[in-house]
């Protein structure tokens, strides 16, 4: 079996040098399937937003936010991979360190914004539900939203150049680090740890949505705010209380495990290959793989309950 540092100097980031053709074929395939689904889903949305005045609210523009970043991955970076994935493992373009930095940077650049807006639209769902509407107005003015999102751009602008080879996934990744010294592994670690802060926070989020939906449905019925529209909760009409808050619990609950899905993975291969030893690189570029394709699943998982989204698009 060939080292790491073969392994990435001749691979596209997701394929293993001893796949077979028909694997390679096929991640080829997936890669293109994610590639067109995700970014018709994600310019989708983005028109939307932009064409109905009743979808431009502060909550669909941390989702346009995150749907920007993915349309990255999706339209620039996997079509690469697809392509890539045809190629013949000797083939020049896959030799080519800046190349493969420069995939590594669209796709550092993607889902850095990409997490980044997740937490955001959480945060503003939790303050929305939990919170006194003054306290939202205040927080949630133009131009903190404005700031916010251009925080988002600025991170992840910081640290592309700065750590590139965080972003080369699998066991090219480990071969980066192998050639550096030991400050970039724990600097992994740490990304790792932020990766899996970010998660606490957002489960802490919706988890809260949940507790206070079920312990006072009348409270978010009173709530007169069109943002409400793009929770993951029926808009229209209404259940019965006891299964609108049985529904609102599922709906949020399965945002949360598909984001786990994605993410989490990741980390523990991560963490796993910083204390014990490195995970084979099946399992590392399955868990890269689980996380790109959240790029092209995060348009539905935050427009599927909103009926404002289902009327625009029909419309």
């Amino acid at each position: 079996m060939p080292n790491a540092s073969s392994w990435s100097a001749s691979s596209p980031l997701l394929l293993l040098w001893e796949d077979s053709s028909g694997t390679r074929i096929f991640l080829s395939l997936l890669y293109a399937v994610l590639a067109i689904s995700g970014t018709l889903s994600n310019v989708m949305v983005i028109y939307l937003v932009f064409s109905f005045k009743k979808l431009q609210t502060t909550s669909n523009a941390f989702i346009v936010n995150g749907c920007a970043a993915d349309l990255s991955v999706c339209a620039l970076w996997m079509p690469q991979e697809a392509v890539l994935g045809l190629l013949p493992p000797n083939s020049s373009s896959l030799r080519s360190a800046e190349y493969r930095l420069l995939r590594g940077g669209i796709l550092g650049l993607g889902l850095t914004v990409s997490l980044a807006s997740h937490l955001l639209v959480a945060f503003n769902r939790y303050v929305l539900i939990t919170k006194l509407p003054s306290v939202y107005q205040a927080l949630y003015q133009r131009r903190h939203t404005g700031c916010m999102i251009g925080l988002s751009w600025a991170l992840a602008l910081l640290l592309v150049p700065l750590l590139p080879g965080l972003w080369i996934p699998g066991s090219a990744q480990q071969s980066v680090l192998r050639q550096t010294d030991g400050t970039s592994s724990y600097t992994a670690l740490l990304l790792a740890l932020a990766m899996l802060g970010q998660t606490a926070l957002l489960l802490h989020c919706y988890l809260g949505i949940v507790r206070r939906v079920r312990g006072s449905a009348k409270r978010v019925s009173v709530l007169n705010f069109h943002l409400l529209h793009q929770l993951p909760f029926p808009a229209a009409p209404p259940p019965p209380r006891r299964a609108q808050r049985r529904l609102s619990s599922v709906s949020v609950l399965l945002l949360c495990c598909v984001f786990l899905l994605g993410t989490q993975p990741l980390v523990w291969v991560s963490l796993l290959g910083f204390f014990l030893r490195p995970a084979p690189p099946a399992l590392q570029a399955a868990s890269w793989l689980l996380l790109c394709s959240l790029s092209a699943l995060n348009p539905l998982l935050y427009t599927w309950r909103s009926e404002e989204f289902r009327r625009a698009a029909r419309s």
